[in-house]
């Protein structure tokens, strides 16, 4: 029986989206032996809230240069970790059915986000989740948290916080769905680029592995999340920026909606626009584009800023 090598990080969510990967590819290839190799990351031994350190890659650097060496044959990742600058040498083979891209709150009295007392804790790990937190309710105080998605919900019960926002998929994944009390529609509470999107990555010469990840591949899945990151490419939106953006398509026809904000939450540009599914990339940089001329640039600037003053909090 062939052996096949692949490389995730070693938390419950990442090897949760790696037996999903798994098992799909397992019943396409039943005479395949995958071995799961975990690896540790920067982003896992690294204890700071997200933003305070350069995130790209700090959740994939390591688990894809496994698969660059050889180590591993591809590697499992939560899309929206995965940088849209790759080595050369690697390549996004393939992108599995998309799971909600929604964010979700947790707490343990059932309250929804307009229902939470004056002054109550919330904690996030996204400064794009924060601003939008801020901007919906002001008079929250919204603080930042770390750890894997067990570790927060355990937060909220052990009243270290009176709420958090976290992604819908993680906790679907996990089973864990019944702690949530209220999923954010997407145009009120704009999601990451990626998010709920899983990434297999292999060696871009090793076309033979391409052609295998590649039935497993979700075409609507693919072209949502190839606009999504067209957008934030251009616009350069980053864990220090940033922008919210995710794609819905029905049929041939794709709707892209984005938008970036104020470190202070009261100002803000949001952008629809629709057009061919196939012209995924293309209609990412027209929204991108449109988020630039109507001053997206400007808003960024009063973000490092923020993020000092929100350090000043941990």
């Amino acid at each position: 029986m062939k052996i096949i090598n692949v490389a995730t990080r070693g938390s419950r969510l990442a090897l949760a989206q790696t037996e999903i990967a798994v098992s799909a590819l397992n019943k396409v290839h039943r005479d395949i032996d995958f071995r799961i190799l975990t690896v540790s990351t920067k982003g896992d031994v690294d204890k700071r809230p997200l933003f305070t350190m350069d995130a790209k890659g700090i959740f994939e650097k390591e688990v894809n240069e496994a698969v660059r060496k050889g180590e591993a044959d591809f590697a499992v990742h939560s899309l929206k970790d995965v940088p849209s600058e790759l080595s050369d040498e690697l390549a996004v083979a393939c992108i599995p059915k998309r799971a909600s891209p929604r964010d979700v709150l947790v707490n343990d009295r059932s309250l929804k986000l307009m229902e939470l007392p004056a002054g109550s804790v919330v904690g996030t790990s996204s400064l794009r989740r924060a601003v939008q937190l801020i901007r919906i309710r002001p008079d929250l105080k919204v603080r930042p948290i770390r750890g894997n998605v067990e570790t927060r919900v355990k937060k909220v019960i052990g009243k270290e916080y009176d709420a958090i926002v976290l992604a819908e998929a993680g906790l679907s994944r996990l089973g864990m769905k019944d702690v949530i009390v209220e999923r954010f529609k997407i145009r009120d509470f704009m999601p990451a680029p990626g998010q709920g999107a899983i990434a297999i990555v292999c060696r871009r010469d090793d076309k033979k592995m391409i052609n295998m990840l590649k039935k497993i591949e979700d075409r609507k899945s693919r072209l949502e999340v190839m606009a999504e990151r067209s957008l934030i490419e251009k616009v350069e939106g980053g864990c220090r920026f940033p922008l919210g953006a995710v794609a819905v398509s029905r049929n041939d026809r794709m709707t892209l909606h984005s938008s970036v904000f104020s470190a202070d939450g009261t100002k803000s540009i949001r952008i629809s626009q629709s057009g061919n599914s196939m012209q995924a990339e293309k209609l990412g940089l027209k929204v991108a584009d449109l988020l630039l001329k109507q001053g997206a640039g400007a808003l960024a600037e009063g973000w490092r800023d923020a993020v000092e003053e929100w350090n000043k909090k941990i």
